[in-house]
């Protein structure tokens, strides 16, 4: 444990959620230990242990239920996925296989035929690869109900306490309770990975990818402060660092729904949501509409396409949280980390360029044409505003084509998403045809830099900040002026009250995110005028470096040092 008289150390990692804050370190207990090569005796009942296995599997998909029962939102959809995880016979029937053929114990049996999954899984890449991380989490609460071990998850402790850990499993993020744990870090991942958007869903500061160098020096006790805008941690922080923290902690800043900039250039401030529980929720935030409607989060649990009726429901939910204002609406973005079993092929070799999104339309297109029908119909017995768009529109044909389908089915303003950088190239184009356009800056800077958004070893490369793609955006801006189309940012960018300001300078209308991000982006955008956003973000995009960019950008926001962003 850290002593008083102990002088500030300073470590760094990416900053994926802002907020500066203090705590005593408590470190997320070691996951199971790997069982070692054990047989069972000659005259062991073989199918008793197979079905003791059956059971573990149970135990833990029924733990899970529950726990998801009590969660909310992203964080409910992501235990359930990983309840999901553990009824999938596959990782049950391997293992008894093993237990039969091998007369290995059960927990051996597990731990085997978990790895032999898990290496499938990642060799499919993109979303199958990220699903490693549930067949680990799955693998060691089964091996703990067959072991009699203690659950492997968070720390349970009296006081709050910064979290600090290898990664953390989706179970347990969706887990986190913000009165108990209020930062974390982790030496793994990146800033579009699970844990870093549910962070910030919480509102909760966290840093990522610092690696174990850094984790490592961190013991049960000591006192450290994070900074997940900056992305530094200081171990052992001086008494007015620790003040600043607790008055920085103490203000409460709220949204009015009034998104502007100084002198009254309107940018509107909208919320990401994926189910009516997280509209309501932005609504009372404030939010001015939904930017960001992701529909495929109503169905990620369903095997089968759900019924048009179904749909009406799920869509009249979020729809009538907004009475009379915009809701733009995403038709399903399935594929990648997102997959749909009634629409997407889990066997792609690489599915983040693969079918995915708009192009499954392709090949499936009574399912778009169903969601059209049920979007039209939940828009008129309701009074919000329905903007549709597709997303992965890649051509100017298929921005002609989607928004002529939209429009037949009586949906009046149809656009489209711009993450493939032959959208932005080609925008002057596409706004022929299409209404509208929302960029979403996390597939963008994926492809743009040709870097796996969910592999943690380029997150260094995941950033919004890069000038590269902040070009793309302007090309983007630029070529709907002429048209007078506006677009706006739904990824994750728009969250970043620095690079807000860099976005509206570079002409986007609207920045649409998680409803806790509203009150900072508003506030630093109402420390700035127009002018001022198009002067930085011209330093921007003349940016050498991701890294050059964001200190230029913020150098010249003290406001940012003021609200502690």
């Amino acid at each position: 444990m850290a002593t008083s008289d102990a002088q500030p150390t300073a470590l760094t990692g990416i900053g994926v959620s802002p907020g500066l804050v203090a705590g005593p370190v408590a470190r997320m207990a070691p996951g199971i230990p790997e069982p070692a090569i054990e047989t069972l005796p000659a005259d062991t009942d073989l199918d008793a242990e197979c079905d003791r296995i059956a059971a573990a599997a149970q135990t833990v998909k029924k733990g899970l239920e529950l726990s998801a029962a009590e969660a909310k939102g992203d964080g409910r959809t992501l235990l359930e996925t990983t309840a999901q995880m553990a009824a999938d016979p596959t990782l049950t029937t391997s293992a008894q296989a093993k237990v039969r053929e091998r007369r290995l114990v059960p927990a051996r049996a597990v731990w085997e035929a978990a790895g032999t999954l898990a290496d499938m899984l990642k060799s499919l890449g993109g979303y199958m690869a990220e699903r490693t991380r549930d067949v680990a989490d799955v693998r060691d609460r089964i091996i703990a109900v067959l072991t009699d071990s203690p659950m492997p998850g968070i720390p349970r402790l009296p006081e709050p306490f910064v979290l600090v850990a290898k990664d953390l499993a989706p179970a347990d993020t969706a887990l986190l309770n913000p009165e108990k744990v209020v930062a974390f870090i982790t030496s793994e991942g990146g800033p579009t990975s699970h844990t870093a958007i549910l962070a910030r869903a919480l509102g909760m500061p966290a840093i990522v990818g610092t690696g174990e160098q850094v984790t490592d020096r961190l013991s049960d006790g000591d006192i450290v402060l994070v900074d997940g805008t900056k992305g530094s941690i200081t171990l052992n922080p001086s008494e007015e660092a620790l003040r600043r923290a607790r008055e920085l902690a103490s203000r409460v800043r709220v949204f009015n729904g009034d998104g502007a900039t100084r002198d009254g250039h309107e940018v509107q401030l909208l919320a990401n949501v994926g189910d009516a529980a997280g509209a309501r929720s932005a609504a009372e935030a404030g939010a001015m509409g939904v930017g960001l409607f992701r529909t495929e989060f109503c169905f990620l649990d369903q095997p089968e396409e759900p019924t048009i009726e179904a749909q009406v429901e799920a869509y009249r939910g979020v729809l009538e949280a907004f009475p009379g204002k915009k809701v733009v609406v995403r038709t399903l973005d399935a594929g990648a980390d997102k997959p749909l079993p009634f629409l997407t092929d889990s066997t792609e070799a690489n599915p983040a360029l693969g079918v995915r999104a708009y192009r499954t339309a392709r090949r499936d297109p009574e399912v778009l044409e169903h969601q059209l029908q049920a979007l039209a119909k939940a828009e008129a017995v309701t009074s919000a505003k329905v903007w549709v768009m597709a997303p992965m529109i890649s051509t100017a044909d298929e921005a002609k084509a989607f928004t002529d389908q939209a429009r037949a089915h009586g949906l009046k303003i149809a656009g489209m998403m711009i993450e493939v950088p032959s959208a932005a190239l080609m925008a002057d184009k596409m706004f022929e045809h299409a209404d509208f356009a929302s960029i979403g800056t996390n597939d963008l800077t994926q492809y743009v830099m040709a870097a796996d958004r969910l592999l943690s070893s380029l997150a260094y490369l995941s950033t919004g900040w890069q000038p590269a793609v902040l070009r793309l955006i302007k090309a983007a801006c630029d070529g709907a002026a002429p048209h007078g189309r506006p677009v706006g940012v739904c990824g994750e960018a728009a969250a970043d009250p620095a690079l807000a300001v860099v976005l509206v300078g570079l002409g986007v209308a609207s920045l649409s995110m998680t409803a806790r991000a509203l009150p900072d982006v508003d506030a630093v955008l109402k420390s700035v005028d127009l002018a001022d956003c198009r002067r930085l973000a011209q330093i921007a995009i003349d940016s050498r470096t991701a890294e050059d960019a964001r200190a230029a950008v913020r150098a010249e926001l003290p406001v940012l040092e003021e609200l502690g962003l």
